[in-house]
């Protein structure tokens, strides 16, 4: 009987380091192209074929053949020239890649071949339906009851459609009070502003036949824009959400950052603050914005508390839209489910996390404060989750999912050509999304993997684990490490332990006291363990960076940079500081074994880039 850790085995599901699963990842592909391959020549068997024999001999037909053949030639040399080797067990330490699931990549070449389109179900039965499952997947992942969900190209438009969604709701009692004003009568203009999601849900269930025409004096006419009030996020905030404020209409004026505390995550007492600043003005809040797995710290908001200062205010006349964005971090959810899909008390997890074989070292891992910010998740209004990301899937996969299948009413339209109002769900797809064309491809792929993994943590939980993880393998590591370079000494101090799987840290030379020289040395060594010199694939370590900088980010950097040594006033000269940056995708490095296999080559590179870096400053010196 094989015990439950042992039921699945990351290492099966990926084509691994040194390929070691190549020839497993070509035999099932053969097996799917040939499985196509049939099925073109079953379609009407007695049909004639339409390229003959004596074509395919034609020297014409053989010159292109071999010009196709020397095009792809140059394709393959140029991507295997030119690309990141972002598969390496423990060499790639840096941007959002890693390992892709192999049954997810075999998805996506076999349903390539077929070139469906899920806009339209005609066009794409198989795919449209996975993806419609895979969207009610999404849904019952974040908790959600009555949810709904699907795949976007990517967080940035699923961020777009979050913002989409907030506006023409947040809008919807203002043009009631046009259409059917009964509905809303004795009500004021800031009492229709600050209706809950649900009312507003409701007001458009009494409302009947008269949706279209709400619909149509909503946000959606462009009036009302100016009314909604105001767009909070955090400052760790990711770029999409200036460009959702634009492509919408609602305005950059609109969009206020929110401070952070000293572990980067939303300060809730500053976001109360603004709040009730704007609403004694008489200024509405549209809506705000949480982040689980920011994009640079790997941060995980306390969207709990966000939810809990809602309802707090609602009981005084305060409602706001919540949206969270968990791009990066949305699967992380899994690692709190059991197999019933039930969210799992937290003094149960080290046991349960054990029994499936989560983490590799009997222990909690996990702090208790992002628990209750996943554990919150099912409160909120719509959540972008990206299975492009931490799905382990085949770039380009967004996603999207909602709360409350009726709120697709609020930004549906319909073109007759593509669906027909009132069919079956799939065939509507295109109605209540962004996007137009779309591939099918994308879909078996997540589909797929959904299908392989199971989205609690007897699956996706331990791919999550194996991540998380080896973060802290990363971290732990990072934390007492330091170089001797002839007459200088290089400290590695890490940021903050990680919420999720992201671990930064800054290269310090003992006695320095000029943060300005720190961030340049950062810089440098950034430069040196990445794209920007020498081919990517002779380096034994690679590495991002970012800049948390005043603009960005006000004062949260501040603790970190005064526990280095360096002043107030050393921050408010320089800005900024510079600091390396790696998102811990590898699903190897939760080993051990294989963790302190790879210590000895971080080290020695790290070193090696070091000394390059000094070598070139006394050059520079001398000349």
């Amino acid at each position: 009987m094989i015990k439950e850790s042992e039921q699945l085995n990351l290492d099966a599901l990926f084509i691994g380091d040194k390929a070691e699963n190549g020839e497993l990842y070509k035999s099932l592909l053969n097996k799917l192209i040939d499985e196509h391959i049939g099925w073109r020549q079953n379609y009407m068997p007695q049909d004639k074929k339409m390229i003959s024999h004596e074509e395919q001999g034609s020297p014409a037909f053989g010159a292109t053949v071999n010009r196709m053949k020397s095009v792809l030639d140059e394709l393959s040399q140029r991507i295997r020239t030119e690309s990141v080797p972002w598969h390496s067990a423990g060499r790639y330490w840096g941007h959002m890649n890693s390992e892709t699931l192999m049954p997810a990549l075999l998805a996506y070449n076999y349903a390539m071949l077929w070139n469906g389109n899920n806009v339209a179900y005609e066009s794409s039965p198989a795919t449209s339906q996975m993806e419609e499952e895979v969207g009610h997947e999404f849904a019952s992942m974040m908790g959600y009851q009555n949810g709904w969900g699907h795949i976007v190209a990517d967080g940035s438009l699923a961020n777009l459609e979050g913002l989409w969604y907030a506006r023409n709701i947040k809008s919807l009692p203002l043009a009631v009070k046009e259409v059917v004003p009964e509905l809303v009568a004795g009500m004021s203009e800031w009492e229709l502003l600050n209706l809950s999601t649900n009312q507003i849900m409701k007001l458009l269930t009494k409302s009947g036949n008269r949706l279209d025409e709400i619909k149509a004096r909503s946000a959606r006419s462009g009036k009302h824009l100016q009314e909604l009030g105001k767009w909070l996020v955090p400052q760790t905030k990711h770029y999409s959400w200036m460009k959702a404020a634009d492509i919408i209409g609602v305005g950059l004026d609109q969009v206020i950052p929110v401070p952070l505390d000293n572990d980067f995550r939303m300060d809730i007492g500053a976001l109360e603050a603004i709040i009730r600043d704007l609403a004694a003005k008489g200024i509405p809040i549209l809506g705000v914005v949480g982040v689980a797995g920011s994009t640079e710290e790997g941060a995980v908001d306390q969207i709990d508390r966000i939810v809990a200062l809602r309802k707090q205010l609602e009981s005084e006349g305060i409602y706001f839209y919540i949206h969270v964005d968990a791009a990066y971090g949305g699967y992380f959810r899994t690692i709190f489910l059991d197999e019933n899909n039930d969210f799992v008390p937290y003094e149960k997890l080290p046991d349960l996390h054990q029994k499936y074989g989560v983490f590799t070292e009997n222990k909690q891992m996990i702090k208790r404060d992002v628990y209750e910010a996943y554990k919150a998740f099912d409160q909120v209004e719509s959540i972008t989750i990206d299975p492009h990301k931490m799905g382990y899937v085949p770039y380009s996969a967004g996603g999207i999912v909602i709360k409350d299948l009726q709120m697709r009413d609020v930004i549906s339209y319909f073109a007759t050509y593509v669906f027909e109002k009132g069919a079956d769900i799939p065939a509507l797809l295109g109605a209540y999304i962004l996007e137009g064309s779309k591939a099918g491809a994308t879909a078996a792929s997540v589909w797929t993997a959904h299908h392989v993994l199971p989205l609690n943590m007897s699956g996706y939980g331990k791919l999550q684990g194996a991540s998380v993880e080896g973060s802290h393998r990363y971290y732990d590591f990072l934390k007492n490490l330091s170089f001797k370079i002839g007459e200088r000494t290089i400290e590695v101090h890490p940021l903050v332990s990680p919420d999720f799987n992201m671990v930064d840290y800054v290269l310090k030379e003992k006695g320095n006291d000029n943060l300005a020289d720190m961030n340049r040395l950062n810089h440098a060594f950034y430069e040196e363990a990445s794209y920007v010199k020498d081919s990517l694939y002779s380096k034994e370590y690679i590495v991002s960076h970012t800049d948390f900088a005043i603009p960005d980010y006000g004062n949260s950097p501040l603790e970190f940079v005064k526990s280095l040594g360096f002043t107030e006033a050393d921050w408010n000269q320089e800005g900024k500081i510079t600091v390396i940056r790696a998102a811990v995708l590898t699903p190897y490095m939760n080993q051990e074994d294989n963790f302190y296999y790879f210590v000895p080559k971080i080290k020695l590179a790290m070193k090696k880039d070091l000394e390059n870096i000094f070598e070139n400053i006394r050059t520079k010196q001398l000349s």
